[in-house]
């Protein structure tokens, strides 16, 4: 039986990112769906304030839709779907980057209804909490500026994050391109900056939202590094890889490669296409590849 696809986005982002990715999976033959979590796509918050001219004291001080919203409320979320997808097949649950936070509890709760995971350059935490990864050596290439040139409110008083990522700043503006898109053209990423929300939700989990053995331990799983990513440096993907594969040596990662940055992958989404056709294939040696 044809596997569906479910694909979770990243922070500040939603399913939109996922269209050019779901049109070469289309093409291919596969069954996809683009989650948006709580608070994103037509959910999320897009003050008045963030329209131009903008207004930096409303920035700040608007309340966002995600405020209180928790990873226990987007593994929820995710179940949900989970649910409904797994009643017409296989289900390939399919991560990015800070989405991998939410498939890892999603995985702990219930394994039942994922086949296989496949992580792409996505958090799937082990050894650590998530913000405890950003303090390890691996992390060290990265530029805390990316975020921090453009927040526009004090998260504590805001009770979300909220980056400017419409600002003018050459500053800022150069330094999300290197953190994120740096192998693109200024034209794509001002395109896939304008895709990015506001807001983002402050949870990411503690020990307990780790990679439990006996549950996310027992699925298949696949990681695509991403060799030139800035802001989830490959060094760190290999860690998490390495430990996922130390906590379930029975049941290691598949790894693959694919050169570019953190968004290249969805801006030139055939290679991407063609691997999950090939992951697909490990489920279903019937699936098309």
């Amino acid at each position: 039986m044809q596997p569906t696809f479910i694909l979770v986005h990243g922070a500040f982002s939603n399913s939109f990112s996922f269209a050019p990715l779901q049109a070469e999976l289309g093409l291919l033959g596969h069954r996809s769906v683009a989650v948006d979590l709580p608070g994103h796509g037509f959910q999320a918050t897009y003050t008045r304030a963030y329209q131009t001219p903008q207004d930096a004291e409303g920035l700040a001080t608007t309340p966002g839709s995600l405020k209180g919203v928790t990873l226990a409320d987007n593994a929820d979320h995710l179940i949900g779907i989970l649910e409904r997808a797994k009643r017409n097949g296989p289900v390939i649950l399919v991560a990015h980057s800070r989405g991998g936070i939410t498939v890892t509890a999603a995985a702990n709760a219930r394994p039942d209804l994922i086949d296989r995971l496949v992580y792409v350059s996505a958090w799937a935490p082990v050894d650590l909490d998530v913000n405890d990864y950003y303090t390890a050596p691996e992390m060290a290439t990265v530029d805390p500026n990316a975020f921090a040139s453009a927040l526009a409110a004090n998260p504590a008083d805001l009770g979300l994050l909220r980056v400017n990522f419409r600002t003018a700043d050459p500053v800022a503006l150069a330094a999300l391109k290197a953190a994120f898109l740096a192998d693109g053209t200024d034209e794509e990423f001002l395109t896939f900056l304008n895709t990015f929300q506001p807001d983002e939700n402050l949870d990411v989990g503690g020990s307990a939202d780790r990679a439990q053995t006996a549950t996310w331990g027992r699925i298949p799983k696949t990681y695509i590094r991403l060799a030139e990513d800035a802001s989830l440096p490959l060094a760190l993907q290999d860690r998490l890889i390495h430990e996922g594969n130390a906590l379930t040596p029975d049941n290691p990662y598949d790894v693959r490669t694919l050169k570019g940055s953190h968004l290249k992958w969805l801006t030139d989404p055939a290679p991407t296409a063609r691997i999950l056709g090939e992951v697909a294939a490990l489920l279903d040696p019937s699936a098309p590849a």
